[in-house]
């Protein structure tokens, strides 16, 4: 059998990694807060841990391990979406988990065993903090309750940063109810129109901090063997969970394993909605993107490097996707490939994966080829199977609308616009085919939905 290798963010080393208990792989990972619908630098972090979910259960077992996932819903930023929308914050939420769920359903995620969201854990967090006050971690101060940093002699072990480097390196609320500007609020106040709920310190609400610490314990104990998220919730997310947590127990760690996923940029620059790269997974898919070709251009890059986004990169993606899919079609599906498997045992090398797809693909050794696909989440449940039949709705019915006034145009004989409409259908990737049974059309593999919607 072999063995997985992981990169432990706190040690900084690549090690194998041996479970708490075989029979029962436990991993935590941070999820979204559910305020609007995700765009392509959200799921990175859901193809990075989905990944390493199939690789677990490949080697573990199927039900020898569980995987949670949060939902952050309650939080700064639901609250001014619903004040700027007018809508309620269980609207806005509830919505905009539906929307995550499907979304990372279509670029080929599992879904985790436990989907936990913040507001269902609220008195587990009133709890924790008690207890925190308790053992004299913690403190109130002006309805509000802080952890004391200075309490805990490991703080910034996990990002390997001094207390001076990360007051200077954050944004440290300066606030007169903290002891030390570093001190993290573990509970507030609301006020009248904000959520909020009963506690020993008046109505109020957590912090973002205290919410994963509660629902990892309350779901997995004290211990378990993984804890993922995106770079950037190492510090201080991450930093203040671990502190919070291994406070409450006789443990140096909460978790065996901490893994970080590097960050995504849009042609070598932070996404932006102010630069107008933002966009999201669902967007890219309307265009006519399959979910399948959008997870490749994820596994081109390793999880540790930052992954740069480049139009032209996808539009690889989307050309070898359709080819693969096109050697697949009719093949039975075979065994997974050892060569594979290693890839993504060692930690999580998913390019090297490719590597031997590729290899897979010129041997013509296509049973395997679709094993290993399946294996990497490509492939999903043969829904991409066929992607000329797998066109989404919203682009197919433009393509007919357009077809039927382009024969409009010609009846009246306005051949100007009948012109129009062939050019443009070449300039947007739409091929086209008058045959004796009727019009025919495809996708080419330099579709582009928005000069085809631009000839309405």
């Amino acid at each position: 059998m072999f063995d997985i290798k992981l990169f432990n963010s706190q040690s900084k080393e690549k090690n194998i990694f041996n479970p708490l208990d075989p029979s029962d792989v436990k991993m935590y990972v941070c999820g979204p807060t559910v305020y609007e619908r995700a765009h392509i630098g959200n799921a990175r972090p859901v193809i990075v841990f989905d990944m390493l979910f199939r690789l677990l259960r490949y080697k573990y077992g199927k039900n020898s391990v569980s995987y949670a996932r949060n939902f952050t819903d309650v939080d700064d930023k639901i609250n001014a979406s619903a004040i700027k929308t007018g809508r309620s914050i269980d609207e806005i939420t509830n919505e905009t988990i539906k929307w995550f769920i499907e979304d990372m359903a279509a670029l080929g995620n599992l879904e985790p065993t436990f989907k936990p969201r913040a507001t269902e854990y609220i008195n587990s967090m009133i709890a924790m903090i008690e207890e925190l006050i308790g053992i004299g971690y913690a403190y109130e101060s002006k309805n509000h309750v802080l952890f004391e940093v200075s309490k805990y002699k490991n703080y910034g072990t996990l990002s390997r940063r001094s207390l001076d480097d990360m007051i200077a390196g954050a944004r440290v609320e300066i606030a007169p109810y903290k002891k030390n500007p570093m001190d993290f609020v573990l509970w507030k106040p609301s006020k009248d129109k904000e959520p909020g709920w009963k506690s020993p310190w008046g109505f109020g609400r957590p912090g973002w901090h205290i919410e994963c610490s509660a629902m990892s314990r309350e779901i997995f104990g004290q211990k378990f063997d993984i804890h993922g998220g995106g770079l950037d919730l190492a510090f201080p997310h991450h930093e203040n969970e671990k502190a919070q947590s291994c406070c409450l127990s006789s443990e140096e760690d909460f978790a065996q394993v901490w893994m970080h996923n590097e960050m995504l940029q849009i042609n070598g620059k932070k996404m932006s909605k102010s630069l107008g790269n933002y966009f999201s997974p669902k967007e890219l898919m309307d265009d006519g993107v399959p979910g399948g070709a959008v997870r490749l251009m994820y596994l081109n890059t390793h999880y540790r490097k930052p992954l740069d986004w480049t139009k032209n990169k996808l539009s690889e993606n989307h050309r070898l996707y359709r080819k693969w899919i096109d050697l697949i079609e009719k093949s039975e599906t075979g065994e997974v490939s050892s060569n594979v498997v290693n890839a993504i045992a060692d930690d999580l090398n998913t390019p090297l994966a490719l590597t031997e797809m590729h290899k897979l693909a010129k041997t013509g050794n296509l049973s395997c080829l679709k094993a290993s696909g399946l294996f990497l989440g490509l492939f999903h449940s043969g829904s991409d199977i066929n992607l000329r039949k797998k066109i989404p709705q919203k682009v197919a019915s433009l393509i007919d609308n357009l077809l039927k006034e382009r024969d409009e145009a010609r009846l009246r004989k306005d051949y100007a616009r009948a012109d129009e409409l062939r050019d443009g259908f070449v300039r947007s990737g739409l091929q086209i085919n008058d045959t004796k049974e009727g019009i025919t059309w495809e996708l080419t593999d330099n579709f582009d939905y928005k000069k085809l919607e631009a000839l309405k």
